[in-house]
């Protein structure tokens, strides 16, 4: 049923400290265990009632059983729909109703609660498995005759195809309520060989992943290239820096995936960093919001630690720059390849030539293709969905099938041959009718020294109708600066006064959501208020 490459070499590993978050010992299982676990836990399931096709809600911190879950649930053909730890009844009865969940897993003890008890929210006691109590892992070392032809019995009456659904994750929520991303197994192959191919992903790597596994971040960066490859995955819950700093040096971790906010840090405590050792680190992805210029150049050149810049969605968007296809630093900080047709240097079964994109005008819909234009990017992919869940395709895709991304880009390069992420067209600050990207002022403000982070946002002015406010979180023992202070900055880097903000907010941590995704809308309301 699975077949990796070298089933003695370890396939998943859980964070040495998981007592403290979770229930269970650390589990560090290989291939050949993983696979029979997988096969007893869907023995389990299908014992309890769980069927081909059913809709499954699932609710777990990122440990190894998690994982588990997500391969039991592939075997039996069921539909799995992951969901943050931090979500609780309205979130979880809110989209429920839109998943039409059958059942309900959740692990028994994580930070002192009992998440499969918040399943009660969507379906009734008796469809709720607790993992830890109800099903543990066991059988480790296979199926007993009767089980696994009970197993095969089941898949001979149900078989699997590519095409079908095998997810449902839920888009950040930004700004509204969570949709719902169907995705196949097709589209999760076709992912995480876009993130294999552009990161330079090999058999041998050992892959730290500290994200949600509830999303393409973690999904499609780790769990389905690893599986395509025969990877090792190594686990982190949430972040805690020494712990994930630790595991690098202790796994012999070769790639992970870290948030902007992280590696700012790292890079402006030289001493934190080079408290470990990293014998086997080659490289670390980062993405989400554009990285620092300045940050990169640390770990690259400091450090010895290449930076690569991902961008990805819940629906399939994947742009990759690399530091062969992209070696300029202040580039690869902001900008991605675009499939275009010149000579480019990226090529090869690259990231970029699996895809197609194009960028159109967001009032007249027409295809724009100068550089400096800006417009909506529209991409198209294997890794592209089809439409959220209960909404179909309507608006979301244009006449010829190009993904709506709801993304502002430009179109940068001697040759146009780059796309810059200008932020989402829903964030666009409108002052005095010049329109401001935050997403562009974000990337140049975290380059100013002493900051851990900073985001831009609007607020309401009743001769200009918005204005820039940038609220930033600054290191401990470091005096904030003054207005005026990130003025200059601005100014030296070469912005346009009108992009300046007009006022500061020092805060202790910017609002994200559970996935990570700062909330600006929360921001100028906070702004707003004060």
């Amino acid at each position: 049923m699975f077949s990796p490459p070298l089933p003695d070499r370890l396939a998943a590993i859980d964070q040495p400290n998981r007592d403290a978050f979770a229930s269970g010992a650390p589990l560090r299982l290989t291939f050949r265990e993983f696979d029979s676990a997988s096969d007893a836990m869907a023995v389990d399931f299908l014992n309890r009632g769980v069927g081909y096709q059913d809709r499954v809600m699932i609710q777990m911190p990122n440990v190894v059983e998690l994982i588990i879950c997500y391969f039991a649930l592939s075997k039996l053909g069921a539909i799995a729909s992951p969901l943050p730890v931090q979500y609780q009844s309205h979130e979880i009865s809110t989209l429920s109703r839109v998943f039409g969940t059958q059942w309900f897993i959740g692990l028994d003890h994580f930070k002192g609660a009992n998440l499969a008890e918040n399943g009660l929210a969507a379906v009734p006691a008796s469809q709720i498995i607790t993992i830890g109590s109800d099903i543990v892992v066991r059988d480790l070392t296979g199926l007993s005759p009767q089980q696994s032809q009970q197993l095969v019995a089941h898949r001979a009456a149900h078989p699997l195809d590519a095409n079908n659904i095998f997810t449902v994750c839920w888009t950040s929520g930004t700004t509204g309520t969570p949709k719902g991303v169907p995705r196949s197994h097709n589209m999760w192959f076709a992912s995480g060989h876009m993130t294999a191919s552009g990161s330079d992903y090999a058999p041998t790597d050992v892959l730290l992943n500290p994200f949600p596994m509830v999303n393409m971040s973690a999904l499609g960066g780790f769990l389905f290239p690893a599986t395509r490859l025969g990877c090792t995955i190594v686990l982190h819950h949430p972040i805690d820096v020494p712990v994930f700093l630790k595991q690098i040096e202790l796994e012999r971790v070769t790639f992970t995936i870290a948030p902007p906010a992280l590696l700012n840090r790292l890079a402006q405590e030289p001493t934190l960093w080079q408290s470990f050792q990293f014998p086997a680190l080659r490289a670390i992805g980062s993405g989400s919001a554009p990285l620092s210029p300045e940050m990169i150049t640390t770990f690259e050149q400091d450090y010895k630690v290449k930076i690569y810049n991902i961008y990805g969605s819940n629906e399939g968007i994947a742009l990759i720059s690399s530091p062969t296809d992209v070696p300029d630093r202040e580039q690869r900080a902001v900008l991605f390849p675009r499939n275009v047709s010149v000579d480019c240097s990226w090529g090869g079964g690259k990231a970029a030539d699996y895809v197609r994109s194009k960028v159109i005008d967001v009032d007249s819909g027409q295809t724009l293709e100068q550089t400096g234009e800006r417009g909506e990017l529209c991409f198209d992919a294997p890794t592209v969905f089809d439409g959220y869940l209960g909404r179909g395709s309507e608006d979301v895709f244009t006449e010829d099938g190009y993904f709506r991304t709801g993304d502002l880009v430009e179109i940068c390069g001697e040759k146009g041959e780059f796309y810059r992420i200008a932020g989402r067209i829903k964030d666009i600050i409108n002052r005095g009718g010049m329109k401001i990207s935050p997403a562009e002022l974000d990337t140049v403000l975290e380059g100013y020294p002493g900051l851990i982070e900073v985001a831009v946002c609007a607020y309401p002015d009743a001769d200009l109708g918005e204005r820039i406010c940038a609220c930033m979180v600054v290191r401990e023992g470091i005096e904030p600066p003054q207005l005026d202070d990130l003025r200059d900055f601005l100014g030296a880097k070469g912005v346009a006064k009108f992009k300046w903000p007009e006022r500061l907010e020092v805060v202790e941590q910017l609002p994200r959501n559970p996935l990570g995704k700062v909330l600006r809308h929360a921001l100028s309301e906070l702004v707003a208020t004060e």
